[in-house]
């Protein structure tokens, strides 16, 4: 079964354009990259996806993902491929910015999911580790704002 890691955000968002769950999910993309994974992003609808897109364009040349939205691109998808429909080819990752889990969720190694601090959103999110480990994945959460707590407290310590 697939490995399913819920990145908890205790504080609420201060971007005002996107959510902070959003902005970590293009991060790990960027992570998930430069480890030659390939990567599906999961929205919930075509906006989002095209937030998301948006928000990928935005990193620097240094930082730059190659993307694309599903059926854009070459034809087996960019290293990175974001929609809101079912992914068109196989992928090592699932970042899952939507508020159920997919039917496809079985097709992935490894699957992120977030537990971003409003409360319906948190209630949705704990809906779905529910029926992520009645599926059988193997589940961990990490601490957004501990873990970087953590790294800040180290950098200060050096």
């Amino acid at each position: 079964m697939s490995q399913v890691l819920f990145y908890i955000h205790s504080q609420p968002d201060t971007n005002a354009d996107l959510p902070a769950h959003f902005v970590q999910a293009c991060q790990l993309a960027a992570y998930y990259y430069q480890q030659n994974k390939k990567v599906f992003i999961y929205t919930e609808n075509q906006q989002d996806a095209f937030l998301v897109d948006e928000y990928l364009w935005q990193f620097d040349g240094d930082s730059f993902v190659p993307h694309n939205l599903v059926g854009e691109g070459p034809r087996y998808g960019s290293p990175v491929e974001i929609s809101w429909l079912a992914p068109q080819h196989p992928r090592a990752v699932l970042i899952n910015l939507n508020q159920s889990i997919p039917k496809f969720n079985l097709n992935f190694q490894q699957i992120i999911d977030f537990v971003p601090a409003q409360e319906q959103l948190k209630i949705n999110a704990r809906m779905r580790y529910s029926a992520y480990k009645k599926l059988g994945h193997t589940l961990s959460t990490q601490d957004v704002e501990a873990a970087s707590q953590e790294s800040t407290n180290q950098t200060e310590d050096k």
